[in-house]
């Protein structure tokens, strides 16, 4: 069975840290590039980063840039996003998704792309 699983959300101060991680399984996650999504309540879902397989360039949002680092462990068939000095306006639901990254825009998502179920990141005091 084909899936991506994330984990690594949770509840979070501001100014904290949390590492998000995506998992595959059932294909090996080397041939894909890799981008992270968020969605808080009310809002549209929106391209946060992107991770090349070909080079292993990066996509941050400008929102995110400077805080946020994502990174592949190809042995481990795993993606991580760092997150850093953490926001309240961080707080979403973060979905990874086989994309395609183009360069310094949004990654975009196809119609047969993968996507995890979601991982809850509350920033709060």
């Amino acid at each position: 069975q084909v899936q991506l699983v994330e984990s690594g959300g949770g509840l979070v101060q501001p100014g904290g840290s949390l590492r998000l991680s995506c998992a595959a399984s059932g294909f090996t996650l080397n041939y894909y590039a890799i981008a992270w999504f968020r969605q808080a309540p009310g809002k549209e879902r929106d391209g946060v980063s992107c991770i090349n397989v070909s080079d292993g360039s990066t996509y941050y949002a400008d929102s995110v840039k400077g805080r946020f680092t994502v990174s592949r462990d190809n042995a481990k068939n795993t993606v991580y996003l760092q997150m850093n000095s953490l926001k309240p306006e961080d707080t979403a639901v973060y979905y990874c998704a086989t994309a395609y990254c183009v360069g310094n825009s949004p990654p975009l998502v196809a119609a047969n792309d993968y996507w995890g179920q979601g991982t809850q990141v509350t920033v709060s005091s």
